[in-house]
C-alpha cells in the first residue's frame, strides 16, 4: 500500500494574496472617484461611494489580519516533522499501533470514533488536543459542546495509548499527536491509505466550548455553510469531499437524520434528495418518535471498511446526513465532479484523503515552547 508523503500538499498562496491586492485596487479606484467627484453630482451618490470606500478599507484590514493568522499557522505547521520523535521516542508508532489494534478487535467503530475526535480537535483552535480536556477550574470542556455531547467517543482508547507511551517515553509525546497517529493507523487497519504524519504538536492548556459550537460542521449544514467553514481553515472543495469520505465507516445516531425521513425543514414531507427505497429502510431503523440514540450505518454495504463506497451511495441519493448528500445533490456544485471522481477511482480518493488529512493536521498546531506535553490527556499538568 502506498504511503502518501506529507510534502505532496500545496497551498494557494498566490490566490490568497491576489484577493487582498484586488481589495486594495478597488479601494484605490473608489478613492480616486471620490476625489474627482463632480461638484454637481448629488450628495446621495457621493455618500454611497464614501460608505463603499469605508467598507472596502475595513474589509482589506480584516483580510490582512486573516492573512497574518494564516501565515502564523503555516509557520507553526512547518515546524512539524515526520521524524520529530526519532531520537526521543523512536517506537512511538509501534506503541500506538499496539494499543489501537487491540481496541479495534473489541470495537469495530473505534476508527471512526478516533478520526472524528481528531477532526473536531483540529477545527477548534487547531490540532492541540483541547477536545480531550475534562471540565476543570477555568476549563469548559469541548466534550459538552453540542457537536460532541454524547456523540464524541473513544477517549478511553486515547487514555490507554497515552499510558503506554508514558511507560516508554515519559513526558515526550503529546495528546494532539496521539490523535493524529491513531487516526492514520486505524484508517489503514480498516483498508484505507497510509501516509507520513508530520509530528511535533504540543497540547493546549485550555479548551474552547463556544468555538466547538460555532466552528464544527453540523449534520444539518448546507453546502454553502460547509464551504464557508472549511474555507476558513484553508481547506478547499476537494478537502471537503475527501474528508467527508471518512463517513465510509462508522455510524450515525437517528437524531441527526430523522428529520430527513418525515419532516424535512418543517415542510411536512421527507427530503426529496433521499432515495425512496433507502428511506423506507431508514424509517424501519429510525421510526418517527423512536429512540434518538439508535445507530445506523453510514455505509450499509461495507460499514466497517475504509473504501470509496460512500461516494457511490451519494450518487444513488443514499447519503445518510444532509451534510453528506448536499455534496452531490446541490445543483451546479463543484463538489459533484469530485464525488464522481472518487466514486470511479478508490486510489484517487485515497490519495486525496491522505493529502487532506495532512492539511487538517497542520491547522494551527502549538509547537516549540507553546502549550505543554500533558501527562494525562484529560487535564493540564
Amino acid at each position: 500500500m502506498r504511503a502518501y508523503s506529507s510534502y505532496e500538499q500545496t497551498t494557494s498562496d498566490h490566490e490568497f494574496h491576489f484577493d487582498i491586492k484586488e481589495l486594495a485596487r478597488a479601494h484605490f479606484s473608489l478613492s480616486l472617484s471620490n476625489f474627482f467627484f463632480s461638484r454637481s453630482a448629488s450628495r446621495e451618490k457621493k455618500e454611497k461611494i464614501d460608505i463603499m470606500s469605508s467598507f472596502l478599507v475595513k474589509l482589506a484590514i480584516f483580510s490582512t489580519l486573516v492573512a497574518s493568522s494564516f501565515w502564523c499557522s503555516l509557520s507553526n505547521a512547518t515546524r512539524l516533522s515526520t521524524t520529530f520523535y526519532e531520537s526521543t521516542c523512536p517506537n512511538v508508532s509501534s506503541v500506538v499501533r499496539g494499543v489501537v489494534e487491540e481496541a479495534a478487535q473489541n470495537d469495530v467503530r473505534i476508527g471512526a470514533k478516533i478520526i472524528r475526535l481528531h477532526f473536531h480537535d483540529c477545527i477548534v483552535d487547531g490540532c492541540d488536543g483541547s477536545i480531550l480536556l475534562d471540565n476543570a477550574d477555568g476549563i469548559e470542556s469541548e466534550k459538552e459542546a453540542l457537536p460532541n455531547n454524547n456523540s464524541a467517543l473513544g477517549f478511553e482508547v486515547v487514555d490507554e495509548v497515552k499510558a503506554a507511551l508514558e511507560n516508554v517515553c515519559p513526558g515526550v509525546v503529546s495528546c494532539a499527536d496521539i490523535l493524529a497517529l491513531a487516526s492514520q493507523i486505524l484508517v489503514s487497519l480498516a483498508g484505507g491509505p497510509t501516509w507520513e504524519i508530520p509530528l511535533g504538536r504540543r497540547d493546549s492548556r485550555t479548551a474552547n466550548r463556544q468555538g466547538a459550537n460555532d466552528l464544527i460542521p453540523t449534520p444539518f449544514d448546507t453546502l454553502k455553510n460547509l464551504t464557508i467553514k472549511f474555507d476558513g481553515f484553508g481547506l478547499d472543495a476537494t478537502d471537503l469531499v475527501a474528508l467527508s469520505g471518512g463517513h465510509t465507516f462508522g455510524r450515525s445516531q437517528c437524531i441527526f437524520f430523522r428529520h430527513r425521513l418525515y419532516n424535512f425543514n418543517n415542510t411536512g414531507v421527507p427530503d426529496p434528495t433521499v432515495d425512496k427505497t433507502y428511506m423506507e429502510k431508514l424509517r424501519r431503523r429510525c421510526p418517527d418518535g423512536g429512540d434518538n440514540n439508535t445507530l445506523a450505518n453510514f455505509d450499509p454495504i461495507t460499514p466497517d471498511s475504509f473504501d470509496n463506497e460512500y461516494f457511490k451511495l451519494l450518487q444513488n441519493k443514499q447519503g445518510i446526513l444532509t451534510s453528506d448528500q448536499v455534496l452531490y445533490s446541490t445543483s451546479g456544485a463543484d463538489t459533484i465532479d469530485i464525488v464522481d471522481r472518487f466514486a470511479d477511482s478508490q486510489s484517487d480518493f485515497f490519495e486525496n484523503f491522505a493529502r487532506s488529512m495532512i492539511k487538517l493536521g497542520n491547522i494551527s498546531p502549538l509547537t516549540g515552547d507553546d502549550g505543554e506535553i500533558r501527562l494525562n490527556c484529560r487535564r493540564v499538568n
